[in-house]
C-alpha cells in the first residue's frame, strides 16, 4: 500500500469515528496500523488475547485492546521526509507551574526521607495550544524526527487521541526469549555519549535494574544483564541496561508478568505500592494513559530457520512464533479540543535537588514540543 493511501485509509477511519492506532517500531521503515471495525471498547482480560493493547499507568484499571479479529491491518513503507516544525502554537507554562512542582517533589523528598519509600517518580503536564496542525502532522513529525523510538498514533472515539515517541521498551518476549529495558537517568544531549554521570543517577539506574531482576526470577532462567551504557533518545541521554532471559516454560504466565513489573520504578518508585499511592495522591492530575504501556499482544511472526548444510531442505519453511512487544507510554501526548497535553516527569530520590529536578522535566518537555 502508498503511503498516501495509508494515511487516507487513517484519516478516513478518524473522520468516521472509529478507533485505529499507527505506529512505527524503533529502526523500522514500515509503518504498521490496525482499524478497528467497531467502535466497541475490549478490554484484556487475561493477556491469551491477540491485538493491539493500550494500558493506563494505575495497574487497577482496565487495559484496552484493539483485538485482531475485530480489526482490519494494514502496512506502508514511509522514507525520513524533511522535518518541519509549525510555529502556530502557545506553550502554557508559567512560574505557577514550576512553583507547583518543586513543591511537589519537596513533599516526594519529605517522605523518602521518612522512610515512606526510596523512590518515587513525579510529574507534570503542560498544554500547548495548537493551531492549522493535524494529528497526522504531527505523527510524521514523531515519525522523521525520532527514528529510534516507537512511534505511534492511537485513538478511540470513546476514550481519546493519543501520540508520542518512546524510547523505553517494557517487554519483548519472542516465543520462550524475553527481553527488557531498564532506562533512567537523563541528562541534554551535547554533542557526546561520553558523559559523565553522578552517583544519583547511578543508584536510580540500578534500582531499576534489581526491581526487574528480582521480580522474573520466578519466570524466568538464565538471566543476563548488560553492562550499563549511555544512549541517546532525541535532545536527551540516558543510562539503559537490557535483560534478557529464557521464560521457564511451566511458570510462564505473561498477566503475571505484566503485573508484577508494571509500573516498573522506572515510571513509578520503590517500592511500587506506596510510591503509587503517593503518586495518585498528590500529583494532582490523572496521569491515564501516560506511563502506562502499549504495543502488539501475542501477534504471530514467521521466523526463517536458519540456513546450512544439515537443514537445506527444511530453507522453505519458516517457524510460527507468538510475540509480544510492549512499550513504556513516555515522550507522549493527549490531544483534546485542539490542546496538546505534554506529559513529563522524573525520578525521585533522598540525593535529588528540586530546582534540577525541574529543569529535566523542562528538557524532556522540548522532545515533545519541537514536533508541534
Amino acid at each position: 500500500m502508498t503511503s498516501e493511501d495509508f494515511f487516507e485509509r487513517i484519516q478516513k477511519q478518524y473522520h468516521s469515528r472509529l478507533p485505529f492506532v499507527a505506529y512505527r517500531k524503533p529502526n523500522d521503515h514500515a509503518i504498521k496500523a490496525l482499524l478497528q471495525t467497531n467502535d466497541v471498547i475490549y478490554k484484556v482480560e487475561n493477556y491469551h488475547e491477540k491485538g493491539f493493547v493500550f494500558a493506563p499507568f494505575d495497574d487497577f484499571e482496565a487495559s484496552i485492546l484493539m483485538p485482531l479479529k475485530h480489526s482490519v491491518a494494514i502496512e506502508t513503507s514511509y522514507g525520513n521526509e524533511d522535518f518541519k516544525t509549525s510555529s502556530n502554537m502557545n506553550v502554557s507554562c508559567h512560574e505557577e507551574d514550576k512553583n507547583n512542582h518543586i513543591k511537589l517533589i519537596e513533599k516526594g523528598i519529605k517522605a523518602i526521607e521518612n522512610h515512606h519509600f526510596e523512590k518515587v517518580v513525579l510529574s507534570r503536564q503542560e498544554i500547548v495550544s495548537l493551531s492549522n496542525v493535524s494529528f497526522l502532522d504531527i505523527f510524521m513529525n514523531l515519525i522523521n524526527k525520532y527514528p529510534l523510538a516507537f512511534a505511534y498514533c492511537w485513538y478511540h472515539p470513546k476514550v481519546g487521541l493519543w501520540l508520542g515517541a518512546t524510547p523505553e521498551t517494557l517487554i519483548k518476549i519472542e516465543g520462550h526469549q524475553f527481553s527488557m529495558m531498564a532506562l533512567a537517568g537523563t541528562q541534554d544531549y551535547k554533542g557526546t555519549l561520553n558523559v559523565v554521570w553522578n552517583e544519583k543517577e547511578k543508584k536510580e539506574q540500578q534500582i531499576v535494574t534489581d526491581f526487574i531482576t528480582e521480580n522474573l526470577e520466578p519466570f524466568v532462567e538464565n538471566i543476563h544483564v548488560s553492562e550499563v551504557e549511555t544512549v541517546k533518545a532525541g535532545n536527551l541521554v540516558h543510562l539503559k541496561t537490557m535483560i534478557k532471559a529464557n521464560l521457564k516454560i511451566d511458570t510462564y504466565n505473561l498477566k503475571q508478568i505484566v503485573s508484577v513489573l508494571h509500573p516498573t520504578p522506572a515510571v513509578c518508585g520503590l517500592p511500587k505500592l506506596p510510591a503509587k499511592q503517593f503518586i495518585l495522591e498528590n500529583e494532582g492530575y490523572k496521569r491515564t494513559f501516560y506511563t502506562g504501556y502499549l504495543g502488539e499482544l501475542n501477534y504471530e511472526t514467521n521466523i526463517k530457520p536458519r540456513t546450512g548444510h544439515r537443514n537445506i531442505e527444511n530453507r522453505a519453511y519458516s517457524l510460527s512464533k507468538k510475540c509480544t512487544q510492549l512499550y513504556v507510554n513516555l515522550r507522549c501526548m493527549q490531544i483534546i479540543d485542539q490542546k496538546a497535553y505534554v506529559y513529563v516527569g522524573g525520578g525521585i530520590t533522598k540525593a535529588s535537588n528540586s530546582e534540577r529536578e525541574w529543569e529535566e522535566t523542562v528538557s524532556k518537555s522540548k522532545v515533545i514540543k519541537s514536533i508541534l
